[in-house]
């Protein structure tokens, strides 16, 4: 009997491991089968009545249909690539109107990743400088890249590939606001003449002296025995002699080159405005400077609504956006209403403490309140993730603790992303879910189209709240 029941308990402690060992993830986290029925927080934006600002020039452009808001989204690789902020801008665009593409920049040239949607060629090679980089002296501006070329004649060709981000205006962002390009829309051809010496060859005949053939085409035979380098005067028939001569001949080829259309500029930019929609245009180089640097583009139409700016660098912290002034300046090119910022997850890879990450917040802020005082800020909490793949990111979870403290105190609107994709516990569901790449740092496609939605339901759910707020300002 005592055999019997020694089996019975042998075998329950074997299938209650191997049941321990299914719930394990190779994402390092522990799960229970309850873990994806963790109630989350509502979806909305944590001070949202920080942004009222910014809602009120938003009922104002739903009530009136006129005028333009500008969104700009700063942060790091999840923002780069513009699949979170693609899905944002089209709800906002869908419920608010559509403005235009927005801010956009030729990542391909700098040889990283962009956005899908706008494509970009040279016929030069192009040499860029980073913010996440240590300065070297090249102006970093908005984009928080420097792109720039020596190359004499270069062009980058801009192609919008969906209709609905055709644009009738293009803005041209670079230092200084220096006028380093024209904008083109046709080639022309150009026919160049070069003279080239004339060849002249003769066929020596049965009989033929070398004295003969000189006289006969106003030459010496010493310029003759030197061109076909003859040791004498003696000739076969049926050789073939070059015949000096001072004759030319003229040959006709042809390039193409762009004609620059009439462009104006403003205090921030120069800009093409044209009446009809476009989707190519080229950004040709002037001459005059030997060094050409271009910050970032800018596509708008003429419809009144959103225009949702994203701009990322792959591995960026704020401490990089921080060292550059002159993106905080260039700013102001985009007008912006309210400025969304994410970042945090490559702060907590350098295992950064929250008073040091917090440090660089506040010094982002005061940077953007020095210059656009009247500018509604958005701050986001990083995602969750795992260091090297398998260890729980707790410098994230601080972050979002004491992002969240840091707003409440000083009054500035949060959306809590860490929180809504499941905190600490989520990685392993998200991954599951099929939301998370395989380095359990990025997502994927699907992950961050997911985010997207959320911040987007977060901000207009939010925006009602206000809507139906009998407190509201007037």
């Amino acid at each position: 009997m005592f055999k019997k029941i020694s089996i019975i308990v042998g075998l329950f402690w074997t299938i209650f491991q191997a049941n321990a060992q299914l719930v394990g993830t190779s994402d390092g986290l522990t799960d229970t089968p309850s873990t994806d029925s963790i109630k989350l927080p509502d979806n909305r934006l944590i001070n949202a009545m920080a942004l009222e600002i910014f809602w009120k020039k938003l009922i104002l452009l739903q009530k009136n249909n006129t005028g333009k808001l500008n969104i700009v989204h700063v942060g790091d690789s999840h923002i780069q690539a513009d699949l979170m902020t693609a899905v944002i801008r089209k709800n906002c665009q869908n419920r608010f109107g559509n403005a235009g593409r927005g801010f956009v920049f030729p990542h391909q040239l700098a040889k990283t990743n962009g956005a899908w949607d706008v494509r970009f060629s040279s016929n030069a090679t192009w040499e860029c400088h980073k913010n996440i980089a240590q300065p070297n002296g090249s102006a970093v501006g908005l984009s928080g890249i420097a792109l720039q070329t020596k190359a004499q004649n270069a062009y980058i060709e801009l192609t919008v590939k969906d209709p609905e981000n055709f644009f009738n205006t293009i803005k041209v962002i670079s230092p200084n606001n220096n006028h380093d390009f024209d904008l083109a829309l046709n080639k022309q051809k150009t026919a160049i003449e070069t003279k080239l010496p004339k060849k002249i060859s003769h066929k020596v005949k049965k009989g033929e002296a070398l004295s003969t053939i000189a006289e006969s085409y106003h030459c010496s035979m010493a310029e003759i025995k030197a061109l076909n380098r003859l040791k004498s005067n003696n000739i076969q028939a049926g050789k073939t002699l070059k015949i000096p001569t001072t004759e030319t001949t003229s040959k006709i080829s042809y390039t193409t080159s762009y004609i620059p259309e009439k462009s104006y500029n403003s205090n921030q930019y120069f800009y093409y405005k044209s009446e009809n929609l476009l989707s190519k245009i080229a950004i040709i180089t002037q001459n005059d400077n030997p060094e050409k640097i271009l910050s970032g583009l800018v596509l708008e139409n003429n419809n009144p609504g959103i225009l949702y700016h994203n701009i990322g660098v792959n591995g960026a912290k704020y401490a990089d956006y921080n060292k550059y002034p002159l993106f905080f300046s260039q700013l102001k090119a985009l007008n912006p209403d309210l400025i969304i910022v994410s970042l945090g997850t490559n702060e907590s890879f350098d295992r950064m403490s929250s008073e040091s990450y917090m440090q660089q917040v506040f010094r982002f802020i005061n940077n953007i309140k020095l210059w656009y005082p009247d500018t509604a800020i958005l701050l986001t909490t990083p995602p969750p993730s795992l260091l090297y793949r398998k260890l729980p990111n707790t410098y994230i979870a601080d972050y979002t603790e004491k992002l969240i403290t840091f707003a409440a105190e000083n009054r500035y609107a949060i959306w809590d992303a860490y929180s809504q994709l499941r905190g600490m516990q989520g990685v392993s569901i998200n991954a599951r879910k099929g939301w998370m790449a395989p380095d359990r740092v990025h997502y994927t496609k699907l992950g961050y189209e997911i985010q997207g939605k959320m911040l987007f339901e977060a901000l207009l759910q939010s925006f009602e709240d206000y809507q139906n707020n009998p407190n509201k300002k007037k």
